[in-house]
């Protein structure tokens, strides 16, 4: 039996070395599409960028797993195999069981990833893990359902479902192969792709996601083809997914290291269903969620948002303080639809339960929560929110400008949007409110806090109160902080 030696070994020659006579074997031309030509790093590793070869020639490809040498690990589900265990991964693949635990992803807005991880610890979610773009954390399916009904800031959970390394596009479609597709794509079979690729080799990304439904196709077929998502959860993009539309994979390209994972979430999660009235410059429903929870405030103490627009803040708080998941319609008694209820093996009568019982849950508010605004619009859109929220009975809107704020007795919170000068354009009237917040603060607001999302520091200091900033992200495109102050 012949000796398999290790390249780079005595007795075999190095990579890259020349060899007379016979061509190594996976040295032949290999004739692919043009995309698979030009696997070169363009420039800066921007996404779906870089020039495609024009040669007319397929680049050389040498096929991996030749000569005993071992390959990179291929990880899926989120388990890594034992330290010091070589492994070729021609031959092994471990796939995780339905019943093992998962590593998850919840998405987010830059800046939101600490609030989110407060939310996840609070429902039980131990040791999650704060990373760029949201908070990593695992558990089994169970977990999945629970963080889409219950988490408030995030954007979409995601099941990071493989990762693995691959330089070629043989290595990533060998690879993709072992991944288990038929768990997240129901029947019949549509596939999604936002395909991101920075400092790799395979940069083009539809050539990626044409690989990608290749695969699941061999698989078990894609009625009508695949498609590109566009857009960026963290850029605040509006796509949405009703009950027939594709499964989306979001796969992820950085230094050759490939990361699939499958959205569990379907449309973006702050489409809570409420929001359909809405007044000038909007605020997402999960950043209203984050200044609630990142002001400090508490169920039981008062809120007030004198500039509540379309009453985004008091409608969040008034959900947190009743205890109602976001994920539920509370007034027709049902879940909105997530995409993990397309996946096989989905069990409609559990979650049925689950969403009853999330339902029954819910309790009565006793603290006051307010919101008011001069625009007399913005109310009557803000007062048919809360009624689509269920909440119309715990917030009191009232039509007036804030210099005739009245404050409850018992200090508490006040947490608003004020406009920003680049969302309106002029800035001396904006001047003058931030002047006048600060003056009502200061005379009404003894021992309340003030809570406030700004786009401009000096517009700030207008208020003549000095802020703690909380959190940074950004609204609309535009960056801002979140600060917050206490009222001596």
């Amino acid at each position: 039996m012949k000796r398999r030696i290790p390249i780079g070994a005595p007795g075999r020659p190095a990579p890259g070395r020349k060899v007379r006579g016979k061509k190594p074997e996976g040295s032949r031309k290999q004739h692919g599409s043009k995309a698979e030509d030009g696997v070169r790093m363009p420039a800066g590793g921007k996404v779906g960028q870089g020039t495609v070869s024009r040669r007319g020639k397929a680049d050389r490809i040498a096929k991996p797993g030749r000569g005993g040498e071992a390959l990179p690990d291929i990880e899926v589900g989120g388990t890594t195999p034992p330290a010091g265990r070589t492994r070729f991964a021609a031959r092994r693949l471990v796939l995780e069981p339905d019943s093992s635990p998962l590593s998850l992803f919840a998405i987010t807005a830059p800046g939101l990833e600490e609030i989110t991880a407060g939310e996840l610890r609070s429902l039980g979610i131990a040791r999650p893990v704060i990373e760029p773009g949201g908070v990593g954390f695992s558990g089994t399916l169970s977990e999945v359902y629970h963080a889409n009904l219950w988490l408030r800031t995030a954007s979409r959970v995601v099941i990071r479902v493989a990762s693995f390394h691959a330089s070629e596009f043989h290595e990533l479609e060998r690879r993709a192969k072992r991944i288990p597709w038929r768990r997240y794509i129901g029947v019949p079979a549509r596939a999604r792709f936002r395909v991101t690729c920075r400092k790799s080799r395979l940069y083009h990304s539809d050539a990626v996601a044409e690989r990608l439904a290749k695969v699941i196709s061999g698989a078990h077929g894609l009625a009508g083809g695949f498609a590109m998502a566009g857009g960026d959860d963290a850029e605040g993009a509006e796509e949405g997914r009703g009950p027939d539309d594709a499964q989306l994979f979001i796969v992820r390209l950085v230094n050759d290291e490939v990361t699939i994972s499958a959205d569990s979430s379907g449309a973006l999660l702050h489409r809570r269903g409420y929001r359909q009235a809405i007044a000038k410059a909007p605020l997402r429903e999960t950043l209203g969620a984050a200044m609630v929870l990142g002001s400090g405030w508490a169920p039981g103490r008062p809120l007030v948002d004198p500039l509540c627009g379309s009453g985004t803040i008091p409608i969040e708080a008034a959900m947190i303080a009743r205890r109602m998941a976001p994920g539920i319609d509370h007034v027709a008694a049902r879940s909105r639809h997530f995409a993990f209820m397309d996946w096989p093996g989905f069990d409609d009568n559990a979650w049925r339960e689950r969403v009853a019982g999330t339902i029954g849950g819910a309790c009565d508010s006793a603290a006051p929560i307010m919101g008011a605004d001069r625009d007399a619009g913005a109310i009557a859109a803000a007062q048919a929110n809360a009624a689509r929220a269920g909440v119309a009975a715990d917030v009191h809107f009232q039509h007036q400008a804030i210099s005739a704020l009245e404050l409850p007795g018992t200090a508490g919170h006040v947490v608003c949007n004020p406009p920003y000068g680049v969302r309106v354009g002029d800035n001396a009237p904006l001047r003058n409110l931030h002047a006048q917040i600060g003056k009502v603060m200061r005379a009404r607001a003894k021992g309340w806090t003030l809570a406030m999302l700004v786009a401009d520091r000096t517009l700030l200091r207008q208020t003549g109160i000095v802020f703690n900033e909380v959190f940074r992200t950004t609204n609309g495109g535009i960056p801002v902080r979140f600060v917050e102050a206490a009222i001596d």
